[in-house]
């Protein structure tokens, strides 16, 4: 039983009403709630793969590899309509440094930059591909 409003069609139908829907992966617009999206999206696949990806007889370059290939692509799907805040751009870079802390088996107290952990997987921020497209 649905208790949103709904508009009869005139076919015997009948259309629910909505305050926000998404279309593949889209939230009506906003930004804010796109970004959200995609994080728990990209989560979601990283879980599913965290085996793989935290493997430790697996190369890292390889890892990768499969991270840009499978999570890169939920990331940033729709990106070219994103307009982000700093807030935005906060939350994509704690999430993508997080996975790849995991990917590379450091913890903050280890202390290592971003940057040398990107370039142990050979691969660029997600905050600068937003950026640039």
């Amino acid at each position: 039983m649905c208790l949103c409003p709904s508009v009869d069609t005139g076919d015997g139908s009948s259309v629910e009403i909505v305050d926000e829907f998404c279309y593949i992966g889209y939230m009506d617009g906003d930004s804010a709630a796109d970004v959200t999206a995609r994080i728990r999206s990209r989560w979601l696949k990283f879980r599913s793969l965290v085996s793989f990806l935290m493997a430790k007889d697996v190369f890292l370059l390889l890892q990768g590899k499969v991270y840009d290939a499978c999570l890169w692509s939920r990331m940033l799907h729709g990106n070219e309509t994103w307009s982000l805040k700093r807030e935005n751009e906060v939350a994509l870079y704690w999430a993508e440094m997080r996975m790849i802390g995991w990917m590379c088996g450091v913890k903050l107290r280890d202390k290592l930059s971003c940057v040398e952990l990107r370039q142990w997987l050979g691969k660029e921020a997600t905050v600068k591909v937003v950026q640039r497209n």
